[in-house]
């Protein structure tokens, strides 16, 4: 009965519509950027890519739907037995609530991210899940939609959140206002910000993450701010062209193989494993 009443809960919050609002929005922006490319012929998409993106969106909103659910059930638990109280266990700003405390949980949420996606590309289990996303060999706004079939592993690096007593709800209204935020960062389109490219990732900053040349590979992290990368020695700013996508590259619009193919080479290489660190070589990698 309880399990029940927290998915209710969950679906009947209004971060379940607001995300539906703000990805319909995307959309929109979307079709905006494509059609300012065609007119300035920059050559920005390509059908067969973008199309492989919204395959992979698609996939990843219907596993999303079923995934969720469990996320708010993991952070629920972590916030019944927190270690802290930074929240007020509620999510609405003025209802016994400070705004003082959402800025703390965006600068926290925007460091777990951080975490998670140094992590995942340092470490072939994650990156496993997270190269779908660098698969592309095209920059622009559906690049954006071009994520995981296996968001499971991501889920761990926020449960820090619930536990230091942020309501589970806030923590996944912070989570959807850094997804949105970040789909505008995948645009060749945008200006410099100039004073704001200290603190804020900007998309200037996001073109490098996704470069596979050097001196690109595995820099600027951050999810709405740059100051992490700053901090942390993994900033880096434009030096020479940009080539996107993954090193080596993947041929294949076929949305399965965007989606497994990490996947399937390391399973290869975990069955081939003769000894701990031949396993361990396969999954850390």
């Amino acid at each position: 009965m309880m399990l029940a009443e927290n998915i209710r809960a969950f679906f009947n919050a209004p971060i379940a519509r607001l995300y539906l609002v703000m990805w319909g929005a995307a959309f929109v922006l979307m079709a905006g950027e494509a059609l300012i490319s065609l007119v300035r012929k920059r050559h920005l998409f390509e059908w067969k890519d973008s199309l492989a993106n919204g395959a992979m969106y698609s996939g990843y909103f219907l596993l999303s739907a079923l995934w969720v659910p469990v996320v708010y059930l993991l952070y629920k638990w972590c916030f019944d037995h927190r270690i802290a109280s930074l929240g007020t266990g509620t999510w609405h700003v003025g209802q016994n609530g400070l705004w003082w405390e959402w800025v703390v949980l965006i600068l926290l949420e925007d460091l777990c991210f951080y975490i998670f996606h140094r992590v995942s590309h340092h470490t072939r289990l994650f990156w496993a899940s997270h190269v779908t996303h660098h698969s592309s060999d095209h920059f622009n706004l559906s690049t954006a939609f071009r994520q995981t079939w296996v968001p499971q592993t991501a889920v761990i690096f926020w449960l820090p959140l619930p536990l230091l007593g942020f309501d589970p709800l806030m923590v996944m209204s912070a989570q959807t206002f850094s997804l949105f935020y970040q789909l505008f960062l995948h645009t060749q389109l945008a200006p410099r910000l100039g004073p704001l490219e200290w603190i804020l990732n900007t998309p200037s900053h996001h073109m490098i993450h996704h470069g596979a040349n050097e001196p690109y590979v595995n820099k600027n992290f951050g999810g709405i701010f740059i100051i992490w990368d700053r901090l942390f020695g993994t900033f880096e700013k434009a030096s020479v062209p940009i080539r996107y996508g993954i090193d080596p590259e993947l041929h294949s619009r076929n949305p399965l193989t965007i989606a497994f193919h990490e996947w399937l080479a390391m399973g290869r290489d975990v069955l081939k494993s003769r000894s701990p660190r031949d396993l361990w070589r396969a999954l850390a990698g």
